[in-house]
């Protein structure tokens, strides 16, 4: 049985369909990775994935339990990080941790025991008597992860976790987020970082207008849907037209730069590399970006 089983799961808000009827499973062990532009519908399934938005319609199960039913033994057994900087900005950096934890009637001693692991798996102990308003925000990223954990959940669901932060700052969260998996916590994930979803998730789903255009894993989705490489060449010519009108491969046009879509580039680079040179033409693998604004397109969302 799947850790998450969504179906059918709609939501609008007045003549705005934000969800759209979409359906997907988690199982458990997993990173699962839900991905779109702004404005497809990620924060508004992701709300209703844990009761705080109500849905119109669809079904939902967590652990085999109906969420309309068994909702208060559901929200015992998650995690939760929103987008939003939620801490306490009155207490201490460790005294949010265990004041959270009450919520969860984890008793006293547990649960500053349980602070203080999560102070130090994310690396937080020098700060835990700081106040959280002097925190940076990639500490204050790290503190709402580990405040997610402070019950000991078995599904952590993860809204754009690291927005914001600074390299440093995400890669140690990625490492954080990898070892959770290795400990057989589940995670359900939206990102707007493709190097992100490409490095934790396991299977992923792209939406957008709150419909899923695909799922599957992240590498065999590009394979299938972009090809194995992208041809990038700046400012070309009659000579180098002419050449890709007898390929068969998808051609995008942006501006003064095409990108030739490939399932095996070698042989078209060499050949117009030989011909015309290497100045103007790079060969890279195709990645989840390319897959992302194909499906998505180039503009800007409001």
């Amino acid at each position: 049985m799947p850790i998450l089983q969504v179906d059918s799961l709609r939501k609008s808000y007045g003549s705005l369909t934000a969800v759209d009827g979409i359906t997907f499973a988690v199982e458990k062990g997993e990173c699962y990775g839900l991905l779109g532009p702004n404005g497809a519908g990620k924060t508004t399934t992701i709300r209703m994935l844990y009761g705080y938005t109500p849905r119109d319609a669809g079904r939902l199960q967590l652990f085999g339990l109906d969420i309309d039913e068994q909702l208060r033994q559901i929200k015992s057994r998650i995690g939760v990080c929103q987008q939003e900087d939620s801490l306490d900005p009155d207490l201490s950096v460790r005294q949010n941790l265990v004041g959270f934890a009450r919520y969860f009637s984890i008793p006293q001693t547990v649960a500053e025991q349980r602070a203080d692991e999560l102070l130090q798996f994310f690396a937080l102990t020098s700060r835990a008597s700081d106040n959280v308003r002097v925190l940076s925000g990639g500490l204050k990223r790290r503190l709402m992860l580990a405040r997610a954990l402070v019950n000991a959940p078995e599904l952590v669901i993860l809204d754009e976790p690291t927005t914001g932060l600074d390299p440093q700052s995400r890669q140690l969260l990625w490492q954080k987020l990898a070892e959770l998996k290795e400990q057989g916590i589940t995670i359900l994930l939206t990102t707007h970082y493709m190097e992100e979803a490409e490095r934790l998730c396991d299977r992923l789903v792209i939406v957008d207008h709150g419909q899923i255009l695909v799922e599957g894993e992240p590498a065999k989705l590009v394979r299938e849907q972009v090809g194995q490489s992208v041809l990038e060449i700046a400012a070309p010519d009659a000579e180098i037209l002419d050449i890709l009108k007898k390929e068969d491969c998808r051609v995008e046009t942006l501006g003064k730069r095409l990108l030739v879509y490939l399932q095996d580039g070698d042989e078209l680079f060499l050949r117009l590399t030989r011909q015309l040179g290497t100045a103007n033409c790079t060969l890279r693998p195709a990645s989840l970006e390319d897959l992302f604004l194909k499906l998505t397109g180039r503009e800007l969302r409001e």
